[in-house]
């Protein structure tokens, strides 16, 4: 997957950009916080398992 289009699912359930880390983005919902790696693509996995934690599935 895309890093756009999983940033862009995670904006649409609500996530906003909190800060840059070293190697991620971290976008966050209230008290959550999700680290997303700066990577052009993303493994298609890991994509599923952030949005299945966070409910977007």
């Amino acid at each position: 997957m895309k890093q756009r289009e999983l940033v862009k699912k995670l904006e649409d359930g609500g996530f906003v950009f909190g800060r840059h880390g070293s190697n991620h983005d971290v976008y966050v919902r209230g008290s959550e916080r999700e680290e997303v790696p700066r990577h052009k693509e993303i493994n298609e996995k890991l994509a599923k398992a952030i949005l299945k934690r966070r409910g977007l599935i």
